[in-house]
C-alpha cells in the first residue's frame, strides 16, 4: 500500500472497526491473528501522519499531473465505463512499478521501508504507512495516465480503490483463497511472501491487486508450508517510535554518505538496491537470494 487518496477518515474508522474485530476473535482463537498493543499503536499513528503527510502535499501532486494532463494525447471521459476498465489495468501496472522501485532503489526504499517494519501481521500493518513517499516523488509512475488523457480526479480515485483493496490482505485469518482467484488476484498468502524477509521470500509479490505483472516479470513466488514466513526487515530496527520508524532509513543514508569516500560510492547508498556496498558483499536482496 501506498498513498492514500480515499477519504482517509472514513477509511481509518472502517479499518480500526475491523482491526479490532481481528483482535478481538484472535483473542478467543476464532482466528489465527497475532496483535502486540505497542506494534499496532505505532501501525495507527504511522497511518495519522501518512494522512497529514499527504493532505500537506496534496497539492503538489495534483498540481503535477494536472500540468502534464494539459498536454495530454487524448481526453479520455471519466463517464465511460471502458476508461474505468482501461485506468484499472494501467493504474495497477504504474502500481507493480511503483513498488518494485521502491524495493529495488534505497531512495524509494527509505520512504516504504517502514511498511516492512512491523514483526507482526496483521490488518494494523496495513496502515504503517510512510510520511516521505509523496515528497521523494514516489507518485511519478502515473504521470503517463495523465499524459494518456486520464483526468488527475480519475487517476487518484482509482488508486485509493487499488489501495482500499489491499488492507484485506494483511492478514494471517485467510490461508489461501480459492485457486483461481490465488491464480489471479493478490491474495493474503501471496502478500505474507510481500512481507517476509526469509531469503526466498525477499522483494517477490509486488501486486497491487493482479499477480499478473509479477508472474510477467518472473517476481512471484508462492507461499511455501514448508517455510514459514518470517516478518519484518532483514535487520529489525527494534522500535516502536513512530519517528524512529519514519525516518531511520533516511538517517542511515546519511551516516553513509557522509563516510562515503567516492560519488560513485555516493551514488551506490542513494539509488542502489539496499544493501549495497562498493565492495559488492552487501547484503542486497540478490546477495542474500545467492547465499540463503
Amino acid at each position: 500500500m501506498h498513498h492514500q487518496w480515499h477519504t482517509p477518515e472514513v477509511f481509518l474508522a472502517i479499518s480500526v472497526g475491523l482491526i479490532a474485530l481481528e483482535a478481538v476473535l484472535a483473542g478467543f482463537s476464532v482466528i489465527n491473528a497475532t496483535y502486540q498493543v505497542r506494534d499496532s499503536v505505532a501501525s495507527l499513528t504511522m497511518y495519522v501522519g501518512n494522512i497529514v503527510m499527504n493532505l500537506l502535499m496534496a497539492g503538489i501532486v495534483f498540481a503535477g499531473l494536472t500540468a502534464v494532463y494539459q498536454v495530454r494525447v487524448f481526453t479520455i471521459p471519466p463517464t465511460s465505463v471502458w476508461a474505468w476498465v482501461v485506468i484499472f489495468f494501467l493504474d495497477d501496472f504504474a502500481y507493480y512499478w511503483f513498488h518494485r522501485v521502491s524495493h529495488e532503489c534505497r531512495f524509494w526504499w527509505a520512504a516504504h521501508v517502514n511498511h516492512h517494519s512491523s514483526q507482526q501481521y496483521n490488518l494494523s500493518t496495513a496502515l504503517r504507512q510512510s510520511w516521505t513517499g509523496v515528497s521523494v516523488g514516489t507518485w511519478t509512475p502515473w504521470i503517463p495516465l495523465a499524459f494518456l488523457g486520464f483526468p488527475p480526479e480519475m487517476i487518484l480515485a482509482q488508486q485509493s480503490f487499488n489501495l482500499a483493496y489491499q488492507f484485506w490482505i494483511h492478514t494471517e485469518a485467510v490461508r489461501r483463497m480459492p485457486r483461481w482467484f490465488e491464480y489471479l488476484f493478490n491474495t493474503p498468502s501471496h502478500h505474507r511472501v510481500h512481507h517476509g524477509s526469509n531469503a526466498v521470500y525477499l522483494d517477490r509479490n509486488y501486486a497491487g491487486v493482479l499477480m499478473v505483472w509479477d508472474r510477467m516479470f518472473g517476481t512471484f513466488v508462492a507461499e511455501r508450508d514448508d517455510e514459514p514466513v518470517r516478518y519484518g526487515l532483514v535487520h529489525d530496527i527494534q522500535t516502536f517510535n513512530p519517528i524512529r520508524i519514519a525516518f531511520h532509513e533516511w538517517a542511515a543514508i546519511i551516516r553513509e554518505v557522509v563516510a562515503a569516500r567516492s560519488l560513485r560510492e555516493v551514488a551506490g547508498i542513494v539509488f542502489g538496491p539496499p544493501g549495497w556496498r562498493a565492495d559488492g558483499q552487501g547484503q542486497t536482496a540478490k546477495n542474500i537470494r545467492a547465499g540463503g
